[in-house]
């Protein structure tokens, strides 16, 4: 059996699944697909010289699509979790979403590590029935923790400085520290690391082989934190979408 790798090369074409998440795929104002995944796409694409087709799909529907061939890879953001590396194989990851929190400054001097945060004065925040929420408890156990039904007001209370630090889902943190640079500081290490993965087919390890191959390149060469740095930790692509 051809691997997908042999079937790409002659035919010119790689065709990607993705869902729309921003910033990871997204439509800028004039239709383009841009994003953290189209950029590794694109560049794989690249690498490979072909031609990139990005498939878009709903996110229950990636995987059973994958199986059918809708499409030859997932590039979509995806953990590599032992329930869907059942069905279909992960490279090794690409890139790590993780859990962080961001502080406010008042309270940053001398925070090295999140466990630093875990004083009785402090206050962690979080959103209600997120895995944020749950890991603040699990977490902080003298420090008070604190949980708001709706962002607006969690991040008000955060600017205005009644509480210490919030900890939420990549890339929520870093993305409000970049916004509010003179209020709000990043604590650059995740809490958990969740490994991102592309999703391939089973029964295919000449395209597994190449994958693992390309993505030790791409993060030894300074790619994958380029676009970390631009997609997760800066607002500038925002002008693009309005």
């Amino acid at each position: 059996m051809s691997s997908i790798i042999d079937k790409v090369m002659r035919k010119g074409t790689l065709r990607v699944g993705l869902s729309s998440f921003v910033p990871w795929a997204m439509q800028d104002k004039k239709g383009e697909w841009i994003g953290f995944e189209i950029d590794v796409a694109k560049q794989l694409g690249e690498d490979m010289g072909v031609k990139v087709e990005f498939v878009p799909t709903k996110w229950e529907g990636l995987i059973p699509s994958l199986l059918t061939g809708k499409f030859d890879l997932i590039i979509a953001g995806m953990t590599g979790t032992p329930q869907r590396a059942l069905k279909i194989n992960f490279t090794i990851p690409y890139d790590y979403s993780g859990m962080n929190v961001v502080i406010h400054k008042d309270f940053a001097a001398g925070v090295t590590n999140y466990m630093d945060l875990d004083k009785k004065d402090n206050t962690i925040i979080s959103r209600v029935g997120t895995t944020g929420a749950a890991l603040a408890k699990e977490t902080y156990k003298n420090a008070t923790v604190r949980l708001f039904p709706d962002e607006g007001p969690m991040v008000q209370e955060l600017l205005n400085g009644k509480a210490t630090a919030l900890l939420a889902s990549a890339p929520q943190p870093a993305q409000l520290a970049a916004k509010y640079p003179d209020t709000l500081v990043l604590l650059d290490e995740n809490l958990v690391q969740q490994p991102i993965c592309i999703g391939v087919p089973k029964g295919d390890p000449d395209t597994l082989a190449y994958l693992n191959n390309w993505i030790t390149v791409v993060r030894n060469n300074g790619f994958i934190q380029k676009k970390v740095d631009y997609w997760w930790k800066s607002l500038e692509w925002e002008a693009l979408l309005k």
